[in-house]
């Protein structure tokens, strides 16, 4: 069964709107308006609606893609994220080259969520997989997660817990970047929407990131484009789509 089944719009369109907004950081009526110049009239709650469905699920079918693309050494730190008017806490992990590992998003910060994210992290990772050293800033929830994680041979003994806060510059860069992608939102109305809008910022960061270029049957965005749209089983349709409603602008604008 088709992914986009019951859309009033073809899944090309629908993939090329979630695509620029989890890639481009503008809000959703700024993405109505564009997709307007174009020809598609689009009110900006349903392109809410399609974030909130296709994210997640781009997100889960493209991070097979990345899976080990990141190498040994983790840089793991949390940032801040508004939700329903509250600060939570965006805890995210990158490797020494900044290339995105994971993420977890939780209402508390505390050592049981510092272990909850990197669990999820280390339930993922084959024997031969699992992380050399982990760089942390020097909150004790860390220590605290990192501990008990290896009291439970969740983590190796030898992988080392390091504490240098400049090596986590990388990390805190990379944070900046995302945020200015959260930025537009104005703040999210729940954990869950916040989750799932953010699922679709990581996988496009990812993305661009070049951790799935291996996959990617042309080099740059087009090779960006086709690789999602391969997931949904879409084939090579969407270039084409956008060349015909990109001509069909020109001509009304000639006319």
């Amino acid at each position: 069964m088709s992914d986009f089944k019951w859309r009033h719009f073809q899944g090309e369109i629908i993939l090329w709107a979630v695509r620029w907004y989890c890639k481009y950081g503008i809000s959703y009526r700024e993405l109505e308006e564009m997709l307007e110049e174009r020809g598609i009239k689009v009110d900006h709650t349903t392109i809410y609606r399609w974030v909130q469905n296709y994210a997640p699920e781009m997100h889960k079918r493209l991070k097979w893609h990345t899976k080990n693309s990141f190498n040994d050494s983790w840089r793991v730190d949390e940032t801040y994220v508004k939700v329903k008017g509250k600060w939570a806490y965006l805890y995210r992990a990158v490797d020494s080259n900044g290339n995105t590992i994971d993420f977890y998003l939780s209402a508390t910060r505390n050592a049981n969520a510092a272990k909850r994210f990197l669990g999820k992290i280390l339930s993922k990772r084959k024997d031969w997989e699992m992380p050399r050293v982990i760089n942390t800033d020097k909150a004790g929830c860390y220590s605290a997660a990192i501990r008990e994680l290896k009291e439970e041979s969740t983590l190796p003994q030898e992988t080392q817990h390091r504490q240098v806060k400049y090596l986590n510059n990388i990390v805190q860069s990379d944070h900046g970047k995302l945020k200015r992608l959260i930025k537009p939102t104005l703040g999210f109305k729940s954990m869950k929407t916040a989750y799932a809008t953010i699922k679709g910022f990581e996988i496009m960061r990812t993305l661009k990131k070049g951790q799935a270029k291996i996959f990617q049957l042309q080099k740059g965005i087009i090779g960006e484009v086709r690789l999602v749209e391969r997931c949904f089983k879409l084939g090579d349709c969407a270039i084409a789509e956008m060349m015909k409603i990109l001509e069909s602008d020109l001509e009304m604008q000639k006319s």
